[in-house]
């Protein structure tokens, strides 16, 4: 796989746009000026990330953003034909800034993003995110699963002190998992992308046998499989501390990105 080019800027450097792929200069330029309007319109201020997987092929386009404003983190994520999934990428973060952040911004199950589940060969689980998972309530936790577009949020639940899930079940519902209820099942990272895959499932949520912590293994977008993990110095003993959540810089106005000859601008 050959590397990300990396749109920054000398006027703001935490505003970053990363592509890979054939990504059109016209589309970069469309999600650099369609993020500057939305954030001013919500007058939201802090680092950001775009990231453009622009497919060859007839496999989708993934589009992801972030953005951290000061003790705050929201991100959406959205997979489809290389415009519409700007397009819809741009809408779904609009949508989430102009929702309350108790409110939940989307239903589910969501049109916007397709189901990942589906009965494959076992998969090669080819991204591992050892973190300190977060101690806080499943209240918290739902609204992470929200803010971070996620389908799935592994955390430690303050209540219980047990690694649990949040997930989505219905139209705007959402159901916590306990890792030490009986349908979670007790399994090596081998069993469960065995399990997930033939299952036809998106995540799993598991306990391992060595460490007894609650994991959680989802499908990606290109099939493979990711794992969410205590992180290796924090797998015994006591839950992890809560994570910190820094906020970056202000973001400016006016942007100029550049990749050698290359120049977008933000304004309008």
């Amino acid at each position: 796989m050959s590397a990300f080019d990396v749109w920054t800027s000398g006027i703001d450097p935490d505003f970053v746009v990363a592509t890979h792929g054939p990504a059109p200069t016209t589309e970069v330029t469309r999600v650099v000026r369609g993020l500057g309007r939305i954030l001013r319109r919500h007058g939201v201020e802090g680092a950001v990330r775009a990231r453009l997987d622009w497919s060859e092929s007839d496999t989708p386009t993934l589009v992801q953003i972030a953005i951290r404003p000061v003790g705050r983190s929201y991100r959406v994520q959205v997979a489809g034909p290389g415009r519409f999934a700007v397009t819809f990428a741009l809408e779904r973060l609009d949508l989430r800034l102009g929702c309350a952040p108790e409110e939940a911004s989307r239903p589910w199950p969501d049109p916007a993003r397709p189901t990942l589940a589906m009965v494959s060969a076992p998969r090669p689980i080819v991204r591992h995110k050892d973190r300190r998972l977060q101690v806080t309530s499943a209240a918290q936790a739902a609204r992470i699963l929200d803010a971070m577009d996620y389908d799935a949020h592994l955390f430690t639940d303050a209540d219980t002190g047990t690694d649990a899930v949040v997930c989505w079940t219905g139209p705007l519902g959402v159901r916590i998992l306990h890792q030490h209820d009986v349908f979670v099942p007790m399994l090596s990272d081998d069993e469960a992308a065995a399990r997930l895959c033939v299952g036809g499932l998106s995540y799993l949520f598991f306990t391992h046998p060595e460490t007894r912590r609650g994991q959680l293994l989802y499908r990606r977008f290109d099939g493979d499989l990711g794992l969410v993990r205590q992180a290796a110095a924090d797998r015994s003993g006591d839950p992890g501390a809560q994570s910190r959540i820094i906020g970056s810089a202000c973001l400016r106005p006016t942007v100029q990105f550049s990749r050698g000859s290359r120049s977008v601008s933000a304004l309008d």
